[in-house]
């Protein structure tokens, strides 16, 4: 018997080009499965496997466990119980007693085959992911074999994939026989063995499809800095080159614009716009809402957003079909973009300029006069009154130097004001809420003066319903929200 087990793993191993420790491995978890069935409980069974001589130990045994949290005698066994019984243990040790080695039947022969193909089979699934893997292959080509529950099971040779169907195209009709190329999004490690997930609509399959077709990119000339799509109907990316000798949208666009129209292609007819990228976020947004003319733009550098104004002829072109091409134009630049028009930017700096005179002449109690020289200087805050390089301020001739020392210690008095305001209004507010992560103390009074003084009535609030009340920028608002709701689901 332990030659013809030596003579197994060799021939094995060979066949199914995996190595002999998976199939030893495979072998002893076979013949522990055999042994369990000696007995009518759920034992745990080690198999020790001799990798010369091909002789085999079986031992059934118990886990040290903590008196109190005894669960399975079977499995475990209680540590008072085994200090009293073996002497020098701890929790976590393993207590062992050999058994008899077993005679296989048939059925239990049967078994054992049974696991150790399972357990070979998982190996060499493995085995072949991991070639494939190293290969490096961003892009995988394949021909569906079947369709389940509307996912498509895509083979690329010895290795099996799926393709979500919320990673197809819309509207696209794959069937099964179909050649299909889409990128590889990530391994899924489930308890059959790990799975390639493709995907057809994320924003790096149109990257990967244009380092296909276009060379330079292969080689380092052209760098693709950026993809965002609107799967089947319209992408953008924007291009980049440190080499001046090439022009970036020509090279892919390519002869007659036979590389952009093989990625079109392969995308079921999605229309690409092929963007310059700038270093600078503003020249950026201005290609990504192309084919529209910005007349100018203001940048927040704070909210990351930025006012881009469009004469009325432009804005429906700068929108796009259902806010198609801004909305691409955000995803592609990491911006928010408010598009406007020319009288609904006056409008809106009208009312900043409004709103920066009132409180300039509120809080720094100075005339309107003052208030307008100092927003024509372009300060629109008390903190930049109170904290710019004051040689900034003396610099405006319409101000003494008396005058500029005089604001700067009304501004700092009016800080400082807000500043205790704050703390007392925090300081009504539920500690739970104070020590939320992600809060600050300038939140929580914002917070406190809209009336939102616990975790619970932070968490009772929509994101916009936040956003709208404290400023703060969608995705801040979203986290906090999520963490002032954990402790729902966690007492659920």
């Amino acid at each position: 018997m332990s030659r013809e087990l030596l003579l197994l793993v060799d021939a094995l191993a060979r066949e199914k080009n995996v190595h002999k420790e998976t199939v030893f491995g495979a072998l002893e978890m076979a013949i522990a499965s055999a042994t369990k069935k000696r007995f009518s409980e759920d034992v745990d069974i080690r198999v020790s496997v001799d990798r010369n001589t091909g002789d085999f130990e079986s031992f059934r045994r118990w886990q040290v466990v903590p008196d109190e949290t005894l669960e399975a005698p079977p499995r475990q066994i209680a540590l008072s119980e085994a200090l009293k019984q073996y002497g020098d243990v701890g929790p976590e040790d393993f207590i062992e007693e050999a058994l008899e080695p077993i005679e296989f039947g048939r059925i239990g022969a049967q078994a054992a085959k049974q696991v150790i193909l399972q357990k070979i089979r998982d190996a060499e699934r493995e085995q072949l992911l991991n070639d494939f893997l190293a290969r490096g292959d961003k892009l995988v080509t394949g021909t569906i074999k079947r369709v389940e529950r509307g996912n498509a099971i895509v083979e690329a040779g010895r290795v099996e994939a799926v393709l979500p169907r919320d990673q197809m195209i819309p509207k696209e009709n794959l069937r099964v026989g179909d050649r299909v190329r889409a990128l590889l999004l990530r391994i899924d490690r489930n308890v059959r063995g790990p799975q390639l997930v493709l995907s057809r609509t994320a924003p790096e399959f149109i990257a990967e499809l244009f380092r296909l077709e276009v060379p330079e990119i292969e080689e380092g000339l052209l760098e693709i800095k950026a993809a965002a799509r609107d799967p089947g109907v319209r992408a953008k990316i924007a291009v980049h080159t440190k080499d001046q000798r090439i022009d970036p949208i020509g090279t892919c666009v390519g002869m007659r614009g036979s590389r952009v129209q093989a990625v079109t292609q392969e995308l079921a007819g999605e229309r690409v716009d092929i963007v310059l990228w700038s270093a600078d976020p503003a020249q950026l947004v201005i290609g990504a809402l192309a084919p529209a003319e910005v007349s100018s733009i203001v940048v927040d550098e704070e909210s990351h957003s930025m006012d881009v104004v469009v004469d009325e002829e432009n804005l429906a072109i700068a929108i796009g079909r259902a806010g198609q091409n801004v909305r691409l134009a955000s995803e592609l630049t990491g911006w928010t973009i408010n598009l406007m028009t020319e009288e609904e930017s006056k409008q809106k700096s009208e009312e900043e300029t409004g709103s920066a005179r009132s409180l300039f002449m509120e809080k720094l109690n100075i005339d309107e006069e003052v208030a307008g020289i100092l927003i024509q200087e372009g300060f629109s805050t008390l903190e930049e009154v109170a904290y710019v390089p004051i040689q900034e301020m003396l610099d405006i001739e319409s101000l003494d130097e008396t005058t500029v020392n005089e604001l700067r210690s009304r501004a700092r008095d009016a800080l400082l004001v807000q500043a205790i305001a704050s703390e007392e209004q925090a300081e009504k507010s539920d500690p739970d809420l104070v020590q939320l992560e992600g809060m600050d103390g300038e939140l929580v009074a914002k917070l406190a003066k809209k009336g939102v003084k616990t975790r619970d009535e932070l968490a009772d609030l929509a994101v916009d319903d936040l956003v709208e009340l404290t400023g703060i920028d969608a995705e801040r608002g979203k986290s906090l929200i999520m963490k002032a709701r954990a402790h729902w689901f966690a007492e659920g």
